[in-house]
């Protein structure tokens, strides 16, 4: 399971190389998330509109290494963006990865830029 988790790493705005292009803005949900595939990586893409805000994460929860937490519910916790895993309620920064309700491991998060209808997601080759 420890080799699923090595091929996702948080990359920053700085570190990226590519800025893979992974949908049209209308392709998500208000509010919501979708998973896009880039190589052997899914990524979860989330459309936080009332923030006004777009931000993507590895799709595989590290708590029973199931593909959900695109599917998970988009919130707030003490003004920090998060998701909840729809499995097990487990809740992860979408800003930084940050476990915010355990000892978990914090997921990898990747920079999202908009430009004009599309989304792109960046990641560090």
């Amino acid at each position: 399971m420890e080799e699923i988790l090595e091929i996702y790493k948080t990359t920053t705005t700085e570190e990226v190389t590519v800025w893979f292009k992974a949908a049209k803005i209308s392709d998500f949900p208000k509010n919501g998330g979708a998973c896009i595939k880039y190589k052997e990586k899914q990524i979860a893409v989330f459309n936080f509109e009332r923030k006004n805000m777009w931000y993507a994460c590895q799709n595989v929860c590290p708590h029973k290494m199931e593909m959900v937490l695109s599917r998970g519910m988009t919130g707030d916790h003490q003004g920090t963006p998060k998701i909840a895993c729809p499995m097990h309620k487990k809740t992860f920064s979408l800003e930084n990865g940050k476990n915010l309700n355990g000892d978990l491991a914090p997921i990898a998060t990747y920079p999202v830029k908009l430009e004009g209808d599309n989304v792109y997601v960046g990641f560090a080759e």
